[in-house]
Formats: structure tokens, C-alpha cells, sequence
């Protein structure tokens, strides 16, 4: 696939996927011949039951498991071996994902250091934390921060390198209801801005259909695609109004059918 310039429209593409984990006598297939391609700036959500493999998935995107070595992976058209430059987590433990003796600034700051200069450092990481309104926070440490807000520097780090894969597993799951809405608001809003491509990891049907262009259900054991879809909503959202929608409402019965094992497969 390429745009109108000549160049890959496709941010990410695997082939012929498969994943193995174990050892020995214990060691089985997770994941097995799983195709996908992700068009640039697209909002791709995966689900699927506890323990089908979204995460492990995940983690081979992001060059952290491994795949079988007929597998192959490609961002922006190149072969990936390893880690992928460009490629960014964002966790769901952003306690842990922040360092506690720095400031806001100064954690977003951190994946700049070793390659920009100070000058731009400076410029990006103020980019970064107005993106996700924190500019007023950026002299703050971690504990001085609400969990909501945490999870925003961290989400600003992995802006600030201007990655072309945003890699998000279950990024929200430890908010409490109301700052996860509305962070699922935000980072809708900061998608369509920034031009990011993401593939994010949950396990929340009403998640998925509000945030995603895409959604793709994993099934089976070992996983594959159970379904494909594309979202009919608009791209901007609201949380009372776009879950009253009869699109919002269709959308997630479909999904929700797919996860509980009541439906077959297919693209769409």
C-alpha cells in the first residue's frame, strides 16, 4: 500500500506470525500465522478473552518476545529484528514507569538525552507535556501528581521522541472509572493532533469501540484474528453523546458478541 507521494501508507505490517513461549516439553504455540497491516495514523484496538495472547502480541510489536523465525515485521517498510526504532510503550504501571527523583520535565526529557541537543530537548518536551496538558505541571514530581496525571507525563515521554508506533497495553486499567473516560478523551484528542499511529491493548469492550478506528478480537488457542472491523463514529468523541449513538451501540454488540465466543469471524 502507498500514498499518492510513493511512500508506504503502512506504518506497520507482520506476516506469517507466530509465537512460541516455554520451555522444553512445556513450551507451546501463543500465537500462530497472524497477518495484520496498520495503515498510518490509525487507532487499532485488540481484544480478546483473558489469556489469548494480547499482550505477548504486544510485546513482539515491540521487539521484547520474540516471534518464530519465519515471521516477519516491518515498520514503515523496513524489516524490524529487535526492539523497532520508533516504537514506543506506553504501560499501564506508570508508577513504575516514572523515575520519582525527577520532575515531569525532566521524565519526559529522558528518551531525548543520549540524541537531541538541549536547545531542542527544551522545545519537544514543552511540545510534549502541552499536548497532554501538563505545561503547568512540568516542575512537579511524580508524587506530587494525581494517578491520572502520572500517566500523562508518561504518554508525553513517548510523544516527545516522535515515535511511528505507539505501543499502549491496557494503559488506563489502573484509573479509577472517571479519569479513565476521561483520558480515553484525551488521548483521542492528542491521536488526531499528533498524527500517531497506535496499537493499544485491552481487555474493556466499551473501551475499544470508543477509542478505536479499528478493532481487531484475537480468538482461539493458539490466537488468531477472530474479527476485523472498522468504526463507523466520528472521529471526535464524546463520552455521553457518542455512547448514546445507535453507531456507538451496534458496534459494540458486535464486538462484544466476538469476545464472549457468540459470533464467527471475518474482516469488515
Amino acid at each position: 500500500m502507498t500514498d499518492s507521494s510513493g511512500e508506504s501508507a503502512l506504518a506497520f505490517r507482520c506476516r506469517a506470525l507466530s509465537v512460541d513461549l516455554g520451555v522444553g516439553e512445556a513450551r507451546r504455540r501463543i500465537i500462530e500465522d497472524l497477518d495484520l497491516e496498520v495503515p498510518r495514523r490509525q487507532f487499532l484496538c485488540i481484544l480478546g478473552e483473558s489469556g489469548v495472547g494480547k499482550t505477548t502480541l504486544l510485546r513482539v510489536f515491540g521487539g521484547l518476545v520474540d516471534a518464530t523465525a519465519d515471521s516477519v515485521l516491518e515498520l514503515n517498510g523496513e524489516r524490524v529484528v529487535g526492539p523497532p526504532q520508533g516504537a514506543v510503550f506506553v504501560f499501564q504501571n506508570y508508577a513504575a514507569s516514572l523515575l520519582p527523583w525527577r520532575t515531569a520535565r525532566r521524565n519526559v526529557e529522558l528518551g531525548l538525552e543520549a540524541t537531541t541537543s538541549k536547545a531542542a530537548r527544551q522545545q519537544r518536551v514543552t511540545a510534549a507535556l502541552r499536548q497532554v496538558d501538563l505545561a503547568d505541571h512540568a516542575d512537579d514530581y511524580p508524587w506530587q501528581l494525581s494517578g491520572g496525571m502520572q500517566q500523562r507525563v508518561q504518554l508525553a515521554r513517548a510523544l516527545a521522541v516522535e515515535p511511528d508506533l505507539l505501543l499502549m497495553d491496557e494503559p488506563f486499567g489502573a484509573l479509577d472509572a472517571m479519569t479513565r473516560e476521561n483520558l480515553q478523551v484525551e488521548l483521542r484528542r492528542i491521536q488526531q493532533t499528533s498524527g500517531a499511529t497506535v496499537i493499544f491493548i485491552t481487555h474493556d469492550v466499551d473501551e475499544a469501540v470508543f477509542l478505536a478506528d479499528r478493532i481487531i478480537v484475537l480468538k482461539g488457542k493458539p490466537a488468531s484474528i477472530g474479527i476485523d472491523v472498522m468504526s463507523r463514529l466520528p472521529a471526535e468523541r464524546d463520552q455521553v453523546r457518542t455512547k448514546e449513538s445507535p453507531e456507538y451501540l451496534e458496534l459494540r454488540h458486535r464486538v462484544y458478541e466476538a469476545v464472549s465466543r457468540r459470533s464467527g469471524g471475518g474482516k469488515e
